[in-house]
């Protein structure tokens, strides 16, 4: 007997607290309107002032603005129904907005890095006091847009883009502030330039690690803490298991894992029981609530040849089981977890 068992969707995905989409883009779009009208005034000041510390922090808060708007246009499409051929509807959007935001932040720190070596070495006449001010007056505005997105979903790895952005960027303000402090007490005026590499060197890590995620989902990665060998040796150790292949593990969307697999169990097995213990298992230990189990009886399928393959993984099943199977077989033995 054959069972494919779609387990329902009783338990909510993606929101780790009881934020609701809606509260997230009224977080999103009140930190949206402060960045925007605060980078108009600083771009100003900053070519006044002849700062690229200044000029280097507001073109973080443009990416800043444009972060929170692929946020919000992200969450607007995830949440349109499947339909159609996006059978998972548009969740993806999403992973495509925290990606976009990884590499704009990539693309900017290399230019940053570029225009600070170059007054490095021939640094321009920068206004201390002026910087100093707007510097500071910018840390606050960071820290009211920081909390404003603490407050959204942040186990979203869209909103944790738009969140990323405005923490690096606040903590530039806070080195920008201490530059034009060292230009007005000292004259040193290469601090400027050497602010601006503090904040280059914070992009590139927040950066590499949206893309490194994102790309995690889009290459159908499983979720980071979650060992697939050591899933499908728990599987095959339940009781009346005896095999397990065809094991995939991956996100729809972040917070949303997905499982499906192709179970084996002996002849006299109950399969109804042993697709349900599974699944309890699946969503009580590993949080996987979206699991495809498909459940056979050994030896329906002539799977009598699987028999003797021994334990561990081993050669691929034989021929008119399953003839493509993907990745290892888990079997009973002295590996099980």
């Amino acid at each position: 007997m054959t069972e494919h068992a779609h387990s329902g969707h009783s338990h909510a995905h993606g929101h780790s607290h009881a934020v609701s989409p809606d509260a997230d883009r009224r977080w999103l779009r009140a930190a949206l309107v402060l960045l925007t009208a605060y980078m108009a005034i600083e771009v100003s000041i900053g070519f006044l002032a002849q700062s690229l510390a200044l000029i280097s922090d507001a073109a973080h808060m443009l990416t800043d603005a444009v972060s929170i708007v692929l946020a919000l246009v992200a969450m607007r499409l995830a949440a349109k129904p499947a339909r159609g051929g996006y059978t998972y509807g548009l969740k993806r959007a999403e992973i495509l907005s925290a990606q976009a935001n990884g590499i704009t932040l990539l693309l900017l720190s290399l230019w940053l890095a570029y225009e600070a070596i170059q007054r490095l070495i021939s640094p321009p006449a920068v206004t201390g006091g002026l910087v100093v001010v707007t510097a500071l007056s910018g840390v606050v505005v960071n820290l009211i847009c920081t909390w404003f997105l603490s407050k959204a979903n942040r186990s979203s790895l869209n909103v944790e883009g738009a969140y990323q952005h405005i923490l690096t960027d606040l903590f530039g303000f806070i080195a920008t502030a201490i530059s034009g402090l060292i230009v007005l007490t000292t004259g040193f005026e290469r601090a400027d330039a050497i602010a601006s590499l503090v904040v280059v060197a914070l992009m590139l890590k927040a950066g590499t690690g949206l893309v490194r995620e994102s790309g995690r989902i889009f290459m159908e990665a499983a979720p980071a803490g979650i060992d697939p060998d050591a899933l499908g040796d728990h599987l095959v150790a339940a009781d009346q298991v005896v095999e397990v292949h065809d094991l995939h593990i991956w996100q729809i969307t972040s917070g949303q894992p997905a499982l499906s697999a192709h179970i084996l169990v002996a002849p006299a097995g109950d399969c109804h029981k042993v697709r349900r213990n599974l699944q309890e298992l699946l969503s009580g230990e590993y949080g996987i609530t979206h699991a495809t189990l498909q459940v056979d009886h050994i030896g329906e399928q002539d799977d009598d040849e699987l028999l003797t393959l021994g334990p561990g993984p081993g050669p691929e099943p034989a021929a008119g089981h399953c003839d493509d199977s993907h990745g290892p077989v888990h079997r009973p033995g002295p590996h099980e977890h």
